[in-house]
């Protein structure tokens, strides 16, 4: 580490890094689906187009010897966050055009390789500027600060398009949704009660600025049949396209002949499972009628999007409601449904809102500020980024691109204990990738078939208040304890960390408490867990790195980790609609062994990850 290095805090660079990693990833998997739902494309191009944007972080590992062998991390950290800002000042200026979708996707596959390769050098810079007491102190700093960005792209830059959207465009149409114990009555859909409601001085209006839902449930055949004719209506009179599907083969696969139709008749066997029967019966719902009070100009569409402002998500539209009206159908009403969670007991409120701005002109406005952001950000760091001594190409004098390509690779391989490393990073988290793909639905499930029954607002306040600030404060305690005693010393705990909570779901499952505060507790739990074992398995990542082609080679850990992540997690779901809740659980437990078999294997430096004061 240089001299200069030295006389500058991480302080002063990690957290602006990680913050900059993470709003690209967010922007280009969570918010580009967000601004096409707005800007009106259909839901089948928005899944299949959009989807393809993560490709760019599956195959990074193919690429990143080129960010080892080519000039130095640093200059990969700058440039990307230059380019990334150039592809967001692309797509706001792209927004407002014909042809928006292709070029704006353009734009994004441009942010979506930018990203990735900035990931690729962000993390090889860490490596390479700070020791390995410093790597394992501020491993929780960059995870929460990377969440951090994660918050910033969901919410706030949802926000600003939203009251920019609110500002460019009429009143805003605002309803409160009350759910009261009363009597349930039938809901008939009447579009003659609507023709003529009238409200002086108002752009968009309702039958009325409150409503109020009987809490109950109602059959799920009738309501099925008014939601297909209040949607058909709106259809009809070309509020919105019809829906799009996708036509998919009916022909029974081999697979699911050969393999998984007998291995689902065996497990039922073994665990004498029954396929649960779910109840016919659906929350209770109303009716909201909306429409426009003057006439547009011909050719002029009033675009009103409909949706979710606040309060208890229990109470939700059973679509997303995006209107179009214009002088052919301005004089008939819209409708909108929204629908009780079949699970809420209890009176509550929520809020709704429609928005009628320049929705064009609002997010245009939201990617420049996003694109000046990463401006920022390089001038930032082009003058705050420590110059490491070690940071340098790290190509041989007189070897090819292509030769010391293909030995980044095959020194990875070649790495003492490479096998039990790969074993560790694939088994870590068998448990944790399987439950977490689960415990939402769980907690969501009626009773009837094993869950707990919780309402979507319960579900939010749990995960995403209390669990939220558990994963965080798990995540920061892990590196602060892992920088005074080394990774050697925590890395059984942080295993039984991460494994151990995994035992909360279970209990829920054999218990199913009635109350809030037994559930929280459980996921506060197991969050705090997994927020502090994970430090041992990104600080392994970081030691098995170690060498000339640490970044490249920690970028193939990644990979390793990813798939770790991705094939339990993908035959989870199969298993426990077989076995159900409670033997699913069993079997994640049963999952937490294999890890502790390999650690007794890892040959860990007793030094590593220990802080020395260096400044």
């Amino acid at each position: 580490m240089s001299t200069k290095s030295k006389q500058r805090s991480p302080w002063f660079w990690i957290p602006t890094l990680y913050f900059a990693e993470g709003i690209p990833y967010v922007i280009v998997m969570t918010l580009s689906v967000i601004m096409y739902k707005r800007l009106g494309i259909s839901n089948a191009d928005i899944a299949l187009y959009t989807s393809w944007l993560y490709l760019p972080w599956v195959i990074k590992p193919l690429w990143s010897p080129i960010v080892d062998i080519l000039k130095t991390k640093r200059f990969w950290i700058i440039i990307m966050q230059l380019v990334i800002g150039v592809g967001l000042a692309g797509v706001a200026f792209t927004i407002p055009v014909e042809r928006f979708f292709q070029y704006t996707l353009a734009f994004f596959w441009l942010i979506a390789f930018s990203s990735a390769t900035h990931d690729i050098a962000a993390d090889g810079y860490y490596m390479l500027e700070l020791s390995d007491g410093d790597q394992a102190f501020f491993v929780g700093i960059r995870s929460t600060f990377y969440r951090f960005a994660m918050l910033t792209g969901q919410g706030l830059l949802v926000i600003l398009a939203g009251s920019l959207e609110t500002f460019t465009g009429l009143q805003p149409l605002k309803v409160e949704v009350q759910a009261l114990p009363a009597e349930v009555k039938t809901v008939d859909f009447n579009t003659s009660e609507f023709q003529d409601l009238q409200q002086e001085g108002e752009t968009y209006f309702v039958s009325e600025n409150e409503l109020t839902i009987p809490i109950g449930k109602v059959d799920g055949a009738d309501a099925d049949s008014v939601f297909h004719v209040v949607n058909q209506w709106n259809i009809d009179n070309q509020f919105y396209p019809a829906d799009e599907t996708i036509k998919k083969d009916q022909k029974v696969s081999w697979w699911h002949q050969v393999v998984a139709e007998p291995m689902e008749g065996f497990l039922r066997k073994i665990f004498k499972a029954e396929v649960p029967t779910l109840s016919d019966e659906v929350g209770n719902y109303a009716i909201i009628p909306i429409r426009l009070s003057n006439q547009p100009e011909p050719n002029q569409v009033q675009v009103l999007n409909f949706g979710y402002e606040k309060g208890d998500k229990s109470i939700k539209l059973i679509r997303e409601y995006r209107y179009e009206f214009s002088d052919k159908n301005w004089d008939k009403p819209a409708f909108a449904v929204v629908q009780l969670d079949s699970k809420l007991d209890r009176p509550t409120t929520a809020s709704f809102i429609g928005r009628s701005g320049n929705i064009s002109f609002a997010w245009s406005v939201v990617f420049m500020v996003i694109a000046a952001m990463f401006v920022l950000f390089f001038i930032y760091h082009r003058f705050i980024l420590p110059r490491p001594a070690s940071d340098v190409p790290n190509k041989a004098e007189g070897s090819g691109v292509l030769t010391e390509f293909l030995k980044t690779f095959a020194s990875f391989f070649q790495k003492k204990q490479i096998g039990v490393a790969i074993l560790f990073m694939l088994l870590y988290r068998l448990a944790e990738s399987q439950l977490v793909k689960l415990a939402s639905p769980f907690l969501l499930d009626a009773r009837e078939v094993g869950g707990l029954g919780l309402t979507t607002g319960d579900l939010g306040l749990v995960y995403g208040t209390a669990g939220m600030i558990a994963l965080t404060i798990g995540g920061i305690l892990g590196g602060v304890v892992a920088s005074r005693n080394g990774l050697k010393y925590w890395i059984w705990w942080m295993a039984l960390a991460i494994n151990l909570p995994n035992l909360a779901y279970l209990l829920l499952s054999l218990f199913t408490p009635e109350s809030l505060w037994y559930v929280a507790a459980a996921v506060v739990i197991e969050q705090f867990g997994y927020g502090f074992g994970f430090t041992a398995y990104m600080l392994y990542m970081i030691y098995i790195s170690q060498g000339k082609y640490k970044t490249a080679h920690y970028a193939l850990t990644t990979g390793f980790m990813a798939l770790g992540m991705m094939i339990p997690g993908m035959i989870s779901g199969w298993l426990q609609e077989i076995v159900g809740y409670q033997n699913f659980f069993i079997w994640v437990m049963i999952c937490t062994i294999p890890i502790f078999l390999v650690l007794p294997f890892l040959k860990i430096d007793p030094e590593f990850g220990i802080r020395k004061k260096e400044y």
